[in-house]
């Protein structure tokens, strides 16, 4: 059985809950979020805790268990507290900066590159090479932060490019590195 599918989910006060056939959906302080849950996945709540069993041992039925748990207290931690993701620009000359469309991306391309707002996601600007996400949605804020890293991916020479600030990039030697003194 999975392990995390076993354990039981505690609901928060601030958090109200609503089943529904197929899905779960957590309303809190920050906003309203919904989980699907998997055929074959039965949700049953007791009190304030939420407990996933399986209806069959079926490889396919197996693999959604934890799952169809992980979602739901993705929701919780998401309509309580949030997610939060730090992005760095490392580089000479590289900056960000507001846009009215979004983001003003000066990663050494000839021209800026303009990255549009998302719904159901905040980005902010610290200084003149931090960029923060912040969201509900746990999904949402790491696909945002991706594509932002993925205008200009660190580079693995001398480490320049868009990285999160937990990140370490490791860096190649250069062809110098491998010739010999004759």
């Amino acid at each position: 059985m999975s392990r995390i599918g076993r354990k039981p989910l505690y609901l928060p006060t601030t958090v109200s809950f609503e089943k529904t056939a197929t899905s779960l959906k957590f309303v809190g302080p920050k906003g309203t979020l919904e989980s699907v849950v998997p055929q074959g996945i039965k949700v049953e709540i007791k009190d304030t805790v939420i407990s996933f069993t399986r209806d069959n041992d079926l490889p396919a039925t197996r693999a959604l268990h934890g799952l169809a748990r992980r979602l739901a207290q993705n929701c919780i931690i998401g309509v309580t507290d949030g997610y939060v993701k730090d992005l760095q620009l490392v580089g000479t000359g590289y900056r960000v900066a507001t846009h009215p469309e979004g983001l003003s991306l000066s990663v050494g391309y000839s021209h800026p590159v303009i990255f549009k707002k998302v719904p159901g996601v905040t980005i902010t600007i610290e200084g003149q090479d931090k960029i923060k996400v912040v969201g509900i949605d746990k999904q949402l804020v790491g696909q945002v932060s991706a594509d932002i890293r993925e205008v200009r991916k660190p580079e693995p020479y001398k480490g320049k490019g868009i990285r999160y600030t937990d990140e370490v990039v490791l860096k190649k030697q250069g062809k110098t590195a491998t010739k010999t003194a004759a």
